[in-house]
């Protein structure tokens, strides 16, 4: 994704394909977008910077030579505060909106703490919206966008398993140093360097997830597994272990690569994308070889 995509056009998603041989491994980054579309109308007096604050700012860079490693990379266009794409289609926040909402509705934590679908107040309690939105521009928002980036990576999944016969997928994500009021349900906690979620083992085989934590453990990282993060919809949706289909959340701490309040990279951003690399390289490894054993 070059810097003028990643700031202007609005899409549901950038596609990067693999460079040769393709790998039964592919990435998908839902939150990295810095483009904000031009309906969204946050309240005005909202600064940008703040709203920033929930985008996962540069992750879709750390794996941006994934495709030259045979490696597809799905980013989503959309910003998280616009639209979440980690969130079940039914986790719609009521209070968020002018009239009653004519579908399916599931309460959820995220929901409860005003992070649904769409989100009604930002990780330190900011109210996105100085209104209520309507029924229609939600349902605009799934249509245009939510829909089409579930269906890429279901795609990619299945060519995975047509050229493979399994599909191993990391879901990425980047996670402050720490977790703030709103944001999960351990306000204050100190974050590790890394989070490895697999729903308590339910999306991919324990191999995978051994090797992805054992790999970043062996670089001196700090890695916790299924605390305080999971996964969410995108690895419970994709992540279908007995049907081949594997799938892992992998958060990442800010601190390591980047400046949390300016939003800009810091001194250790080019290690921890060389780190990445070679991680991609062992799970590429990994895949070829589990799916030519399948």
């Amino acid at each position: 994704m070059t810097e003028a995509d990643r700031k202007s056009a609005e899409r549901p998603y950038f596609l990067q394909l693999p460079e040769g041989e393709s790998s039964p491994l592919f990435l998908d980054s839902p939150h990295s977008a810095t483009s904000y579309p031009a309906d969204f109308r946050y309240a005005a007096g909202l600064p940008l910077n703040l709203l920033r604050q929930a985008e996962d700012t540069f992750v879709d860079e750390l794996y941006a030579d994934a495709p030259k490693q045979g490696i597809a990379l799905l980013c989503a266009g959309f910003p998280r505060s616009y639209l979440d794409a980690n969130r079940g289609i039914e986790e719609i926040d009521q209070a968020l909106l002018d009239a009653p909402w004519p579908g399916p509705m599931q309460e959820t934590p995220k929901t409860r703490l005003g992070k649904g679908l769409v989100w009604r107040v930002l990780d330190t309690g900011e109210a996105i919206y100085d209104r209520r939105l309507s029924v229609a521009e939600v349902q605009a928002r799934i249509e245009r966008y939510y829909l089409p980036y579930y269906a890429q990576l279901q795609k990619l999944a299945d060519r995975a398993i047509a050229e493979h016969g399994s599909a191993w997928h990391i879901n990425c994500h980047s996670m402050p140093s720490e977790a703030a009021q709103y944001a999960t349900e351990h306000p204050g906690l100190q974050h590790p360097d890394f989070v490895v979620g697999d729903r308590d083992g339910t999306t991919c085989d324990k191999r995978f997830t051994d090797l992805v934590e054992g790999v970043l453990k062996e670089m001196g990282y700090d890695v916790w597994r299924n605390h305080p993060y999971k996964g969410v919809e995108i690895v419970r949706v994709v992540g279908q272990p007995q049907a081949g289909r594997h799938s892992l959340q992998l958060e990442i701490n800010r601190k390591l690569y980047m400046d949390e309040v300016a939003l800009t990279r810091n001194a250790g951003f080019d290690k921890l994308k060389q780190n990445l690399n070679a991680l991609l390289a062992e799970l590429d490894r990994f895949a070829r070889t589990a799916s030519a054993t399948r």
